[in-house]
């Protein structure tokens, strides 16, 4: 008997250590969300920070930029059947971090309401997957049956014992087997990525769902002018209705660009106002057809370009972009990677847009400008890793550069607008270039 004792013992300690070992896979996936907003006058990046328990609170940044005017904003968090939650943020003159806080009561999808824009975004709820209940209940289950095989030993029938030690082995075995087997299944696709979120999927995202292609048509763009403000109406390809379901791609559910005839740039982040519905203010718009790309990541979607024209009814003189820094280019043919690198001086530029810089390409122009040209194309120079530093740093860190680095191979040859964008003292500078791209050998221009 006291040899049986011994082993279930140790059968014991090793149900505890696989039970220990199998816990630090229980951590919950989640993250801030960065959403840049072209609100009115003000540029800002509005930072909804990882809910970390519900109920609870939800902690907001909204970092300004320069030249924005200071001010108070109210931020309303809001959920069907759920209570409201507001609260003011003060902006100072000042550009940088201002911090608000509202509460959730549930989780499932909210909407953070920044004055007249409107954030969808998700409050997850803790939920054990499938593989997970195996683990722990198997675990569980050994255990129990474990003490049971003690009683019988100690009270002297050894022989009855055999029968839970038999169901502890079986319990031991599914607790492993999905242990060893859970970091090799793939999770499943939270909701608000490839499914609509819903309070049923979010509480219970493993229940099955009947939709096997996620994927949807592509998005149709209708831009209108409402006084300085660009309405943007985006709409379903196939059944016309108002388009809900972007996703925060490069922290925006929208980057539109907007050129001017005499080639002056935009990069804004409209606002969502109603389904389907964004508005980004042009302030001193100048007169003429001002071509239109709007970069968007919709749900099973993927990522579209959109393009469109409008004629805007504004002033005659254009706004000329008074970045500057060195460039060091090395051009190569059509089809080719060329590299642009722009040197800044300093060792201080912050990330922006979750990047160290952008490079919006234009053309190659012809006689209708930009409104025709027949590339157009968004770069970046990603942030190096950095000993000591984030890996994903927000704007609060001024650290990187000098130099930001492009490569990007054009792919006919012709004149192109370049317009390369860092952030510097919560500043977006806008640097304008002109590049020339040689045909590439034996192919003749037409």
């Amino acid at each position: 008997m006291k040899r049986t004792v011994a082993i279930l013992l140790l059968a014991l300690g090793a149900v505890l250590g696989a039970a220990a070992s199998a816990s630090a896979d229980g951590a919950q996936a989640g993250g801030d969300i960065h959403v840049a907003q072209t609100l009115g006058g003000r540029d800002l990046t509005v930072i909804i920070r990882r809910v970390a328990e519900v109920p609870g609170p939800v902690h907001v940044d909204v970092v300004t930029h320069a030249g924005s005017p200071p001010g108070e904003i109210t931020l309303t968090a809001r959920a069907a059947g759920a209570a409201t939650s507001t609260t003011k943020v003060v902006l100072g003159a000042v550009p940088g971090f201002h911090s608000g806080v509202v509460h959730v009561d549930r989780p499932g999808p909210w909407e953070l309401a920044v004055d007249e824009a409107t954030i969808p975004f998700v409050v997850p709820a803790l939920v054990s997957s499938p593989w997970e209940n195996a683990t722990y209940g198997g675990f569980i289950a050994a255990g129990v049956l474990l003490l049971v095989a003690l009683l019988f030993a100690v009270f002297g029938k050894p022989g009855l014992a055999l029968v839970p030690t038999a169901g502890m082995v079986a319990a031991i075995a599914v607790g492993v087997t999905a242990a060893l087997l859970s970091p090799s299944i793939p999770p499943v696709a939270a909701p608000g990525t490839q499914l609509d979120p819903t309070y049923d999927n979010i509480n219970d995202p493993y229940r099955r769902t009947p939709v096997a292609d996620f994927s949807r048509p592509p998005v149709n763009l209708v831009p209108s002018m409402k006084g300085e403000d660009l309405v943007l109406s985006l709409t379903d390809g196939s059944s016309g209705r108002p388009v809900d379901d972007l996703l925060v791609h490069d922290s925006a559910f929208i980057h539109l660009v907007v050129v001017s005839p005499a080639g002056t740039l935009r990069h804004l982040h409209p606002i969502r106002t109603a389904p389907g519905k964004y508005r980004a203010r042009l302030h001193a718009p100048e007169q003429g057809t001002h071509a239109i790309a709007a970069e968007i990541a919709r749900r099973g979607g993927g990522v579209q370009l959109l393009r469109s024209s409008i004629d805007v009814s504004g002033t005659s003189a254009a706004r000329p972009h008074d970045g500057k820094a060195d460039l060091a280019t090395e051009i190569r043919e059509a089809g080719r990677p060329s590299t642009i690198k722009a040197r800044f001086g300093e060792r201080d530029l912050q990330p922006w847009l979750g990047m160290l810089g952008h490079m919006i390409v234009v053309g190659p122009l012809s006689g209708g400008g930009p409104v025709n040209a027949p590339i157009w194309a968004h770069v970046h120079s990603m942030i190096p890793p950095t000993p000591g530093m984030p890996d994903q740093p927000d704007e609060s860190v001024a650290a990187y550069g000098p130099d930001v680095p492009f490569t990007y191979s054009f792919p006919l040859p012709g004149k192109y607008l370049v317009w390369i964008q860092i952030e510097r003292d919560y500043e977006i500078v806008t640097v304008p270039a002109v590049v020339d791209i040689p045909a590439a050998k034996g192919v003749s221009e037409k």
